[in-house]
């Protein structure tokens, strides 16, 4: 049983709750959709708050408890606001033997932040990642559902420049 009393109704959007229940009709149990149903309510508030938790174990008739489980262990739900841009290094044994340090670094100089940080203008949270399953191609990061591989500092920095130039051109394009 939840602890926090919070009606799904009174805190998801029905668009949230028609794509959470086609995911339980696609899986046959409501507990089975507990992953999906979090990465569609983060794909439209960015990360699950504590509320968005409770709302979704609501909708499953799930234990809370059990749902944090889940979220704690799946290292593509955020527990805690991220930036537009969440960048996951692969950290990997290949990765390391092929130049995470050094792409590692020239990352959180080039952002100014270290691992589990946002930047100020909350573009960019820098997190580690156990396997992006690119140990042939490694050193390896994803930002988004974009995979980079074969970083070395000069690309992983470059990569990051493109996303803030597209950034400042998506911003331009909002005031015009």
């Amino acid at each position: 049983m939840n602890l926090v009393q919070l009606s799904y109704r009174d805190y998801l959007s029905v668009e949230e709750i028609n794509a959470i229940e086609h995911e339980v009709a696609i899986l046959g149990q409501r507990q089975a959709a507990g992953i999906e149903a979090m990465k569609l309510v983060q794909k439209n508030r960015g990360w699950i708050s504590d509320d968005c938790l409770y709302a979704v174990a609501d909708l499953l008739q799930m234990p809370a408890s059990q749902l944090e489980g889940i979220a704690t262990f799946y290292n593509l739900i955020y527990r805690q606001p991220v930036g537009r841009y969440v960048i996951h290094l692969c950290d990997s044994i290949s990765c390391h033997l092929t130049g995470f340090a050094q792409v590692s670094e020239a990352i959180k100089e080039y952002l100014g932040i270290d691992y589990g940080e946002t930047t100020s203008d909350g573009m960019f949270t820098l997190l580690t990642n156990a396997c992006l399953g690119s140990c042939d191609k490694a050193p390896a990061m994803m930002i988004g559902e974009d995979h980079f591989e074969h970083l070395t500092p000069q690309s992983a920095t470059d990569i990051l420049r493109q996303l803030c130039a597209e950034n400042d051109k998506d911003e331009l394009n909002l005031r015009e």
